[in-house]
């Protein structure tokens, strides 16, 4: 795909300094760029390979102000980092824009196929699906019954989506993820063996969430697991039965949430970070990665930090203190001794 700088200045409604009709093919860093390369510029800390790059055109903030002549093409834009993710994703749709049914997939003569649909090969698509109109599905994807899948939806390959759940609209779900297995539920026997709990619920993920690659939903045991608008999940996170997570909350890798636990809107979880089960997480947190939560966050807004968690100034005052150990040992070991002979002294 090849694009003028004119053509990019006017999606991006830019201003053009140099040559419009010079082509650019692919996007690049501006300290990696090569000839035929689009890059941008907004971080002053990259200005200086503004004058070596390579880059046929770059896109720079209006109020930029040259040092000494540039070879590329600019152009000036209100806001370069912006303008910049626009063209990335307007990019990423038409290199992603497939459509058709491949061969060989298997496909229920119940399911129901939206318009402008791509399936990939190998792909399994059980009984009573429904697949609404401009959604993608990458080879080796399984759907089984029941599935309902909202317009725009992409689901990358290798992801399984199990019986009954309900997938939005806009939702990206990346290769790996698995969505709608089983809850850990087990009932202990007197004999010391577990019988399984059957988990009849479902998961149903609402309209513009991300799930990251090798991530995992569990069905619930009954009612639904939700994950709710806006949602972005990292990679390796598993969301345990009935969890509820709130809008536009943001979770990152290997973080694990257990079981019928609440997460309110707009939470940021760090990395690494335990949830346990059946505790409510209030709107606006923010935990620190690699904390353990083990009991219910009430205040909303508060930032957390720790195993077991605690409230984020606390716990830095902690650590200030943890590091002084040793010389608070030392001190105390003197004022002892010190103590020691005056008693003897008397």
């Amino acid at each position: 795909m090849q694009f003028s700088a004119r053509q990019i200045a006017t999606l991006v409604n830019g201003s053009l300094e140099g040559n419009p009709d010079v082509m650019v093919e692919q996007l690049a860093k501006i300290e990696e760029a090569t000839a035929g390369s689009l890059s941008f510029l907004s971080n002053p800390k990259y200005e200086q390979y503004l004058y070596t790059t390579q880059a046929s055109i770059v896109i720079v903030n209006n109020d930029l102000k040259l040092d000494k002549p540039v070879a590329s093409t600019l152009i000036r834009v209100k806001n370069a980092y912006s303008a910049f993710s626009m063209l990335l994703e307007v990019y990423n749709k038409m290199r992603l824009n497939k459509t058709g049914i491949e061969n060989p997939v298997f496909i229920h003569p119940t399911a129901k196929i939206g318009k402008n649909v791509y399936i990939g090969a190998f792909t399994y698509i059980d009984k009573d699906v429904v697949i609404q109109d401009n959604c993608k599905v990458y080879p080796h994807v399984y759907i089984g019954d029941n599935v309902k899948i909202g317009n725009d939806t992409t689901l990358f390959p290798g992801v399984s989506v199990y019986f009954d759940c309900v997938i939005g609209e806009r939702v990206i779900i990346h290769s790996g993820t698995v969505i709608g297995s089983d809850g850990f539920g087990f009932a202990p026997q007197e004999d010391g063996t577990y019988n399984k709990i059957n988990q009849i619920g479902n998961v149903v993920i609402e309209n513009d969430v991300e799930i990251g690659a090798n991530t995992v939903i569990d069905r619930a045991t009954m009612g639904s697991t939700i994950i709710r608008q806006g949602v972005k999940l990292d990679n390796l996170i598993q969301v345990a039965h009935n969890v509820e997570i709130g809008k536009n909350t943001v979770i990152a890798a290997q973080s694990g949430i257990s079981g019928s636990t609440k997460i309110g809107e707009n939470a940021v979880i760090g990395g690494q970070v335990g949830i346990v089960g059946h505790i409510h997480i209030a709107s606006g947190t923010q935990i620190q990665a690699q904390s353990g939560v083990n009991r219910t966050i009430a205040d909303e807004g508060k930032k957390w930090s720790g195993s077991p968690a605690a409230p984020y100034s606390a716990q830095m005052r902690s650590q200030v203190v943890y590091s002084r150990l040793p010389e608070l040992e030392r001190r105390l070991e003197e004022l002892e001794q010190l103590l020691l002979t005056k008693e003897l002294s008397k």
